[in-house]
């Protein structure tokens, strides 16, 4: 194994964990004046749903994420419409999105910044400022949608950073 090998598998040990974020992270989801609390694997899925668009065709329309937050692998926690993380400890957050960067391929959802709303509960999560979701893989949605209603779910997986303002 060459010396980079060791060294990125050092710094996998070391982490825990084996996504690793590009460095630098694109500008529109980097918090430079941020610290992390708490970084989670996310497995789940994107639902869409059929409905008409302006020209009175029917798209598929982003409805709800439904995702198993995973640390160590652990349970720790769910994410689901709102957008909303939820931890194991009680606490909780609310976000919306504050920037948007493409994911690697166009199956993948886009990384995104979001800044924290609202928190509930005490624990982990309640300095909470900003989340980003970085290391996507999966999550979009292709093809017809002839039934308004309809509902079709897209596999994804992300990681998700929990940080505070410094």
């Amino acid at each position: 194994m060459t010396l980079l090998g060791q060294m990125t598998l050092a710094s996998l040990l070391l982490t825990g964990s084996a996504a690793l974020a590009a460095d630098p992270l694109p500008d529109a989801v980097a918090a430079p004046a941020e610290s992390p609390i708490l970084t989670v694997h996310a497995e789940g899925a994107q639902v869409y749903e059929c409905k008409p668009v302006t020209d009175g065709k029917l798209a598929w329309s982003f409805r709800e994420p439904v995702a198993t937050l995973i640390a160590d692998g652990r349970t720790v926690g769910r994410h689901y419409a709102g957008p909303n993380w939820e931890h194991v400890d009680g606490s909780a957050v609310t976000a919306r999105t504050a920037g948007s960067a493409p994911g690697t391929t166009a199956a993948d959802i886009p990384w995104l910044k979001l800044e924290v709303i609202a928190h509930r509960g005490n624990g982990l999560l309640s300095s909470v400022a900003t989340v980003q979701r970085i290391n996507t893989s999966g999550g979009e949605i292709s093809g017809p949608c002839d039934k308004p209603g309809a509902l079709k779910s897209a596999a994804y997986s992300a990681d998700y950073v929990f940080l505070r303002r410094d």
